[in-house]
Parts: structure tokens; sequence; C-alpha cells
């Protein structure tokens, strides 16, 4: 049942899915598709294990289409002709766009899952469970509950706050909430997260770095306080971050390491990584299917899939200056070479005629090759690659726009130190001052293809984001010798930086249409 009814029924069900406790290491864990309200947690390994369903699975649906079509493909970093995606890019998607709806019950599956432990959690472990324990396992629940949000407000703007899922099952016609109560929603989660989640320091052993820390939260809380323009919180927290010395970048604070490593199977869960989605490649649902969707052939994927269905736009290609490692580790160009690609073929070599999506160009982030490149791991559509939903590099360039502040331009030292640590990492030359616009556009080649370039025009002035998309060369590629552009471009709206509701839930709950009202907390 695709409804918003069944979004909240997903919590009844979870009471009648056994989740196995007993995994010593987070990724080595079974299948799990959700919380289980009728077990008894006699051990913190237990209760440790319960929560691996809110890194997973929940997050399949958004994480397999939906979360790139609605942000690379919007954004203008990447192009398609696929129909049941094509209309993100050029703004006609619709409340019917199964895509969409997808990534709709996924968060909400994710909200769901974890108000369960939320809720029920606390009454169902044993007297030999140390209260610090339950509470860290509530900070990681209430983490992922805010992450969820985080994209829904980001994504449609005013939705319902939900604190237990429960309350619902039997009458989902709920009024969505305002746009500054939910932040204020999020900050709160996230706050008790920072209080209460273990300290930890991200080290080698990365099979520990699964789960996430108090520094995780102070980290998704700087992003929050940044997305509202309250600078001085996000300066005051991402410089704690930093200070803290619990996150590193590879390629800079780890020997040997580069930022193409940083999309590899082997680094899962690295010093970088503050938060990400966790998958395992036993099964379609359990594993990561952006491969299927990005790599430009079967060659590279070993498992029949490797469609395409996405190559990055000419406006993208073009982002990149000179020299700029991360182009090769986010874009395959014709002659690149891959040595850990069909390693043992002696590695793949991208083919003259690469045009994924009639671009000259294929996806490489999170391509990641064949299941005998990655320990024997993977299947169809299914990866064990994880996807990040923040990592430290993002905290740098967070720090130095909350020190820019709106401001002009800043020569301050600490700003400047975090934002030339990206540019030095990826082989560019140092800035003596940055704007608002350097941090941008180095934001959007740090991160293209992970879901943030979109979310970053979303929360700048409104008309300079549809200036930037209306300049942007989403066009194709002749197969001329030289190829010529067949140029395309679309200038949005204002309406076009939120989504529509999914209309199956509108027609269940008219209420998402109508005006947001306040949020009453419970303080």
């Amino acid at each position: 049942m695709k409804n918003f009814k069944y979004i909240f029924f997903l919590a009844v069900s979870f009471i009648t899915i056994f989740v196995s406790a007993c995994q010593d290491e987070f990724l080595n864990r079974p299948p799990e598709d959700g919380i289980s309200l009728d077990n008894f947690y006699s051990s913190e390994e237990e209760i440790t294990a319960s929560l691996n369903a809110l890194y997973g699975t929940t997050w399949f649906n958004f994480n397999t289409k939906a979360f790139w079509s609605i942000t690379e493909l919007a954004s203008g970093n990447a192009r398609t002709f696929s129909g049941d995606v094509i209309n993100f890019g050029n703004f006609t998607v619709t409340g019917d766009n199964t895509v969409l709806t997808d990534g709709w019950e996924s968060l909400w599956g994710v909200i769901a899952q974890s108000n369960a432990l939320i809720n029920y959690l606390p009454e169902r472990v044993g007297a030999n469970v140390g209260e610090e324990v339950v509470n860290n396992a509530l900070g990681e629940a209430r983490f992922m509950r805010a992450t969820a949000y985080f994209y829904l407000v980001r994504i449609w703007g005013p939705v319902p706050i939900v604190e237990n899922s429960l309350d619902y099952v039997f009458s989902p016609k709920i009024p969505t909430n305002r746009v500054e109560d939910i932040y204020e929603f999020i900050e709160r989660d996230l706050q008790f997260a920072i209080e209460n989640l273990y300290v930890k320091n991200r080290g080698g052993n990365y099979a520990d770095n699964g789960h996430v820390s108090s520094g995780s939260a102070k980290a998704l809380k700087a992003k929050v306080h940044l997305y509202q323009e309250e600078y001085s919180e996000a300066q005051r927290l991402s410089q704690e971050v930093i200070n803290s010395g619990e996150f590193k970048l590879l390629g800079v604070d780890v020997p040997g390491t580069s930022y193409a490593d940083l999309f590899k199977t082997e680094f899962n869960n690295n010093e970088e990584s503050i938060v990400a989605m966790q998958w395992t490649a036993a099964s379609y649902g359990t594993g990561n299917a952006m491969q299927a969707s990005f790599a430009i052939s079967s060659t590279i994927t070993g498992t029949g899939d490797g469609y395409g269905v996405i190559g990055p736009t000419i406006d993208l290609q073009e982002a990149y200056e000179a020299g700029d490692e991360r182009r090769k580790a986010t874009i395959m160009l014709a002659g690149d070479y891959y040595p850990e690609i069909r390693s043992s073929d002696g590695g793949y070599t991208v083919p003259e005629d690469v045009n994924a999506q009639n671009t000259k160009a294929g996806i490489k982030k999170y391509v990641v090759g064949t299941p005998q490149d990655n320990g024997g791991a993977g299947l169809a559509q299914a990866t064990a690659n994880n996807t990040y939903i923040m990592r430290y590099a993002d905290v740098l360039l967070i720090h130095a726009e909350a020190i820019l502040a709106g401001g002009a331009s800043t020569a301050d030292e600490g700003a400047l130190q975090s934002f030339n640590t990206i540019r030095q990492r990826a082989g560019l030359g140092t800035f003596p001052s940055i704007t608002f616009e350097d941090i941008l556009q180095e934001r959007r080649v740090e991160f293209a293809i992970e879901g943030e370039y979109w979310f970053d025009l979303g929360r700048i002035n409104r008309q300079q984001a549809i200036e930037i998309i209306s300049n942007q060369e989403r066009g194709t590629y002749s197969n001329d010798d030289p190829p010529v552009i067949y140029s395309q471009t679309y200038t949005p709206s204002s309406e076009d930086f939120t989504m529509p509701y999914p209309a199956v839930d509108v027609a269940l709950n008219p209420l998402l249409l109508e005006d947001p009202v306040p949020y009453e907390f419970n303080d």
C-alpha cells in the first residue's frame, strides 16, 4: 500500500519483525528490515545490533533513485533521457512520480523506525544494561530522525512533525508544521544526540566507525545552523569538531590515501566519514544500488547491470579547474585509467566512445567495479560501498562559510585554512581571500554526485539560484568530429525548489496542501 497511512503503519509492522541482535560487528550484520518492539535487550551488544536497521535497508528506496534524481538532476550536475526520472532535470516532476514517492516513503520509514526505538526501547532493556548505553541508543535514533527530517524539510518544505508514529496509525490526516519548527525539532534531536552519544576518535579500525558519535551530531547540527544562517552557532560547532581531532581528511591527515579512496568499498567508515548509509551486498534491498544506474557498462560491474542512466552535464564537466584530482574520481572521461576496476585484468581504461546520456563522459563516483574488485562482495544492483550523508570536508567548508557570515569576502586565517585545505587535497592552489561564490563553487566540485549542490542552491538567494541554473549547459554532444553542443537550458521558478507531495498521500491527507501550523513542543 503506497500511501501516507502506510508509512505510519510501518511502526506497527515493526512489532512483528524479529531483528537478530547477536552480531559482533556492525559490518557483518544480517539483513534487517525493521526494529522489533517486542525484543528484550539484555546486553549492550544486542542494543547496538538493534540500531543497525537505522543505517541500512530503511534508506534503500531513498538512496536507489530518489536521492540522486532529486539532487543531481535538478541541480544541473547530471542529465538523463530515462523516462522515470527525466522530469527532475527539466522541472516538470509531479506528485504522481513513483521515484519521488519512493523517496518520501523511505524517509518516513526512517522516522518510524527511529520513533519505535525512542518510544519503546527504554522499557525493553534488562536491569544490567546501563543508562549510558540506553541513552547512546536513543541518541542514535534521534540523530537518524533528525537526519530524515533534514532531508524532508529541504526537499518538501513543511511536513508533519511526528514524535510517535503509533499515534497516527488510524488517523493519517495530519497538518504540516512550519519550516522553522521543523528546524527547531531537528536541533533538539541533535542536541540530545550531542549530549548522549559516545565520544569517539575515528581511527584506522573502520569496523568501529559505523555508528554515529557525539562529534557526528555536532557536525550535522553545525550544518543545520548554517542552513538557517545562524553563523555564530555554525562556526562554534564546526570549530569544536575541528579541534576535537575526531575526524580526518583522507589524502591529507591519513598517509597513503587520496580523495579517490573515499569512494572505494575498502574505505567504508573511514576517518573522514561522519555518517553514512551502510550497505551489504547480500541481496537487492540490502546493497547499494547506485552503481547499477551510474556505471557506463556491465563490463565495469561484472554483474549484468551498469546502465549509464545519468551522465555528467557539460556544465559540471566544465566546472573543474585543470588539474583538479576530484574530476577523475567523479567523472570518467575517455582514456581515464582506474586500476581498482577490473583489477584482475590489469585495470580499466575508459573507452574512447564513452557517452553516457550523450555527454561524452560517465559517472565514476560510487562506481566500485566487480565483486572481485571488492573482496567478493557484490551482486546485480547491490554493492557494499557506503553512501555518505556527511563527511569531514563538509565541516571545513561550513567553518569557512560561517566565518564569512554572509559578508562580501574574508581573509580570515581560520576560514582560509579550512577552505584551502580542501583545495590543496585536490591538487589546486590556495586563495588569499574567499567569497561566498568561491565556497559555493568549491562545494559543488567537492560533493558532486553526493547530493549536496541542489540543497546549496535551495538555501541561497532565490534569484541568484535561478540565474545559476538558467545559465547551466544541460545539453548533449553531437556525434560529429569534433562534436558540437546541442544546447539545452532551463529556467526554474521559485516553486521548483521544493518538490510536490506524492499524490497518493495528498489524496489520503489533504492537510498536506493546507497552510502549515505551529508545532507545540513538549518543553
